[in-house]
């Protein structure tokens, strides 16, 4: 609640009529429901709302409250055995805009020694996956265009969506809350059964809820306080981090995650069995009766065959009787290949470790042997020349990015994005993703020296190794300058992302306008790591500009220097 203004939007929430502005009207009308005599069971008050239940007795130290006989609730209490709660950050989706910036949600530990029997509870808006693209999703949710729904529901469903399904790696962070702290919590989801608020994509999101949730835990911890106009899945956990209320951490790794390593393991001649034997185009008989195939090898490939054939299952891509019958084969058949010692999935960078999403940027420059100053501001969230300690590689998602340069002469708009999101995913055997951008706000990338409104959106691909990665893209582009001037453009660029302290990108790119004039543009950047929140970077900059009709070149050489928080 803020200002007395309870934050449910939904009237079922109430007893009172004015019970989201007023909460001593909300109080003396729940009171009054408690003592209602007709009802003493599921459809009672007590039952629909055990967390006030809880807090009004504690609070009156009654002696003499009313009770109800609770069966609905006390069987899911008993189900879920809430024990202990674990903060949940699957990490990005590289092909969704929507999913950049990650997840969370909460997971309630049982007295089970397997997780996967836990429950989970996760909010998310009411968004419908098979009618609306990530774009559509991201613009309907910046302006409330959703309402947004509590669910709780087994562990292992949430890790089959984003693990498996949505390539991302889970991240579970054991937070230190008792059971009484934990029984709390639960009470209250269960008062936000098919309860609806609404839903906004930066602040009243997945990750505001789940410290909404927290808080009601344990309210000294005043989670909500740290966020003002965003509140991003990452920073959750950072702020969890801050308040010392994380005790463990757990790495799971996803289905792609899993692929990406027998990549490596399989030997280059041998990598599209996997793929043939799940597509049948290979028979596992003869493959199993190939001599020249080393033991080891087949029990990779074996392996990835059914990590890949659970995959396409996933995405719904074999139906459920084709992959029952190729799952019982795969497994029989390696089976028979004796044990081996388990494979090791390296763990890659907590996100924990990784920057914060506000920055802030100043620095010096030489535009044209002119000396020129630096300050620029961007609230979130991760471009390609931030480290990417931490962060899904091959990913930018900026939003208000602002920088302004000043000299002697003039003090200009360098660029004032908009949004910015880049996915360059890196092509492999299992996974023939294409990458792509787009980016809409001002920069001084026209052909002209004054900024200027444009829209870019490209397509293309991306290979790489531990080392670098490199990209082809073709992008589709739009500028005004008096008149509104389209074009196309050609880039190649290479990302050197090998030491964790340094990373180099250089791009290329040739474009071609509407009105007969080309462009060539260089961008090099050289950043180096000083802590978990700080970057020096080296840039340079080198664009033709067209100045009186004549074509000339603008070259820029800075130093700057970025702090994120």
């Amino acid at each position: 609640m803020n200002n007395n203004i309870s934050e449910i939007d939904d009237p079922n929430f109430f007893y009172a009529k004015d019970g989201q502005t007023d909460p001593k009207s909300e109080l003396l009308a729940t009171i009054d429901s408690f003592y209602i005599t007709h009802k003493k069971d599921d459809n009672s008050s007590i039952c629909r709302f055990p967390a006030r239940y809880s807090w009004i007795k504690e609070q009156l130290d009654a002696k003499d409250f009313p009770n109800a006989n609770c069966k609905k609730y006390n069987k899911l209490y008993k189900r879920v055995d809430p024990k202990s709660i674990t903060l949940v950050f699957p990490s990005a989706h590289i092909n969704s805009p929507a999913s950049m910036f990650g997840h969370t949600f909460l997971r309630i530990n049982s007295s089970f020694n397997s997780k996967l029997l836990s429950y989970a509870i996760n909010y998310a808006a009411n968004a419908n996956s098979d009618t609306e693209n990530g774009v559509v999703f991201a613009l309907k949710g910046l302006f409330g265009g959703y309402y947004g729904l509590y669910s709780l529901l087994p562990y292992y469903e949430k890790l089959k969506e984003y693990r498996d399904s949505e390539q991302r790696d889970i991240w579970e962070y054991d937070l230190n809350f008792t059971p009484v702290e934990t029984e709390k919590m639960f009470q209250h989801i269960w008062e936000l059964n098919g309860i609806n608020s609404d839903y906004y994509f930066f602040t009243k999101n997945c990750s505001y809820s789940m410290l909404w949730l927290l808080e009601v835990a344990r309210p000294s911890i005043d989670l909500r306080k740290n966020f003002t106009y965003q509140v991003l899945p990452l920073e959750t956990v950072h702020i969890a981090q801050e308040k010392n209320l994380i005790v463990k951490k757990t790495y799971r790794p996803s289905k792609r995650t899993k692929l990406l390593l027998y990549e490596k393991l399989i030997q280059e001649e041998l990598l599209s069995l996997p793929i043939s034997l799940v597509e049948s185009k290979t028979n596992i008989e003869i493959f199993m009766k190939n001599e020249e195939i080393s033991l080891e090898q087949k029990r990779y490939i074996l392996e990835a065959s059914v990590e890949y054939l659970e995959y396409q299952f996933s995405k719904g891509k074999i139906k459920k009787e084709q992959y029952l019958k190729l799952f019982h084969t795969f497994t029989k058949s390696r089976a028979t290949l004796g044990e081996r010692k388990k494979i090791e999935i390296p763990t890659p960078p907590n996100p924990l470790h990784s920057h914060r999403a506000a920055k802030v940027t100043f620095g010096v420059g030489n535009k044209e042997g002119k000396l020129v100053s630096y300050l620029g501001i961007r609230p979130a969230y991760h471009d390609l020349e931030d480290s990417n300690y931490g962060f899904l590689r091959g990913t930018q998602i900026e939003f208000l990015d602002l920088l302004i340069s000043t000299s002697k002469e003039e003090s200009k708009i360098e660029k004032a994005t908009i949004l910015s999101i880049v996915s360059l995913t890196q092509r492999s055997e299992f996974f023939k993703s294409f990458s792509w951008r787009a980016k809409i706000g001002w920069d001084n990338d026209s052909l002209f020296t004054e900024p200027s409104f444009s829209t870019k959106i490209g397509a293309g691909y991306s290979i790489g190794n531990e080392s670098a990665f490199i990209y082809f893209l073709t992008d589709a582009l739009f500028y005004t300058k008096d008149k509104f001037v389209a074009g196309i453009g050609g880039s190649f660029g290479i990302s050197v992302d090998k030491y964790d302290f340094m990373n180099t990108n250089i791009e290329l790119t040739k474009r071609f306008y509407d009105n007969a004039k080309n462009q060539t543009l260089i961008k090099v950047s050289q950043g180096f790591k000083t802590s978990q929140n700080t970057q020096i970077a080296v840039k340079y900059d080198y664009k033709d500009k067209y100045i009186n009709d004549s074509l000339e070149n603008e070259q820029t050489f800075s130093l700057l220097f970025k702090y994120y928080f």
